[in-house]
């Protein structure tokens, strides 16, 4: 075991270098100079080629690929130019709340997905079977942002169930339930599209174990329907459904940021799209690096688990 979660981090070193050359391709073919957009009115000529030197724009863009790359292999991100404050601090302050965000939805979006998937399986063709096909399929029809904007509407402007924006109240407490009241909608939103997915992969792999010989047996012995669809065949499904499990926990990473510009959820892809705007181009990098990283990490994490599951997947 060992000596895979070794491979596996050591495969994970040319996906991660891939995506900051990537990353850092894109910010420099973004039109626009940055020294202008952080200059603003001061954006003289001479303001300008002295804050180029400063930043070290005014290199080539391998040198400052290189440079850049340096730094954050020893921990330095760099600096943020609009907020004036260093890269990494603000980056993990907003992953915070986004892994509140992202992590409330994808246990929503597995619990559900798993559960909906089994019973549907479960009751083949029957009522509860065309039910929950029928739901997961509006659910996946509906893209995430129209959904949240329905629910702010419907539940947070109309009927005042919930609030409509932020993760606290402007006044008052700030306490569990409180987070709890902001974090319902979006986290709902978020999640609606990645549970239809694992149900239908959940449904599909819980048929093809059903059909398996060792169900046939255990049923012959007497075991309790429950027990043969809970115990024996959700166990030898999840071999399957644990890798859907992974790319949706990087679906529902990525969903985040436009949930949280529709909610005004103060995590990292508002950060992101507040940076783009201002052409920030340090906090643009390492905050999409800093989660490319943790997705890889987690689809790790994914993989050990479903190796622990089937040990087949080792060799």
């Amino acid at each position: 075991m060992t000596r895979y979660i070794l491979r596996r981090l050591i495969s994970a070193i040319p996906v991660l270098f891939g995506i900051s050359v990537i990353v850092f391709a894109i910010m420099a073919l973004i039109p626009g100079d940055p020294a202008t957009a952080i200059l603003g009115s001061f954006a003289t000529p001479e303001n300008v080629a002295r804050l180029n030197e400063d930043l070290g724009l005014d290199k080539p863009l391998i040198q400052q690929y290189f440079i850049w790359l340096g730094n954050m292999l020893q921990g330095d991100f760099g600096r943020s130019f609009n907020l004036n404050r260093p890269v990494l601090d603000e980056v993990l302050e907003r992953f915070n709340a986004t892994l509140v965000l992202a992590g409330t939805s994808f246990v929503l979006c597995s619990v559900l997905g798993i559960v909906a998937g089994v019973v549907s399986a479960a009751n083949q063709y029957g009522p509860a079977d065309k039910a929950i096909t029928f739901v997961v399929l509006l659910g996946i029809s509906i893209p995430s942002f129209f959904l949240g904007m329905m629910m702010i509407l419907t539940f947070a402007v109309n009927l005042r169930l919930f609030p409509a924006s932020g993760m606290w109240p402007i006044f008052g407490d700030r306490d569990l339930w409180a987070l709890l009241r902001h974090l319902t909608l979006p986290a709902l939103a978020l999640s609606v599209v990645a549970t239809g997915v694992i149900a239908r992969l959940s449904r599909s792999a819980m048929l093809e174990v059903l059909r398996q010989d060792f169900i046939r047996t255990a049923r012959a012995k007497g075991v309790p329907e429950r027990g043969v669809i809970w115990r024996h065949a959700l166990r030898a499904a999840m071999v399957s459904i644990i890798p859907v499990l992974g790319i949706q926990a990087g679906f529902v990473l990525s969903g985040a940021v436009y949930i949280e510009v529709v909610f005004q959820w103060p995590g990292i892809g508002r950060m992101l799209v507040d940076a783009i705007l201002r052409r920030d181009i340090l906090l643009v990098q390492g905050g999409v690096v800093f989660v490319a990283a943790c997705y890889v990490f987690f689809n790790i994490v994914v993989d050990v688990a479903q190796s622990l599951l089937d040990p087949r997947i080792k060799t």
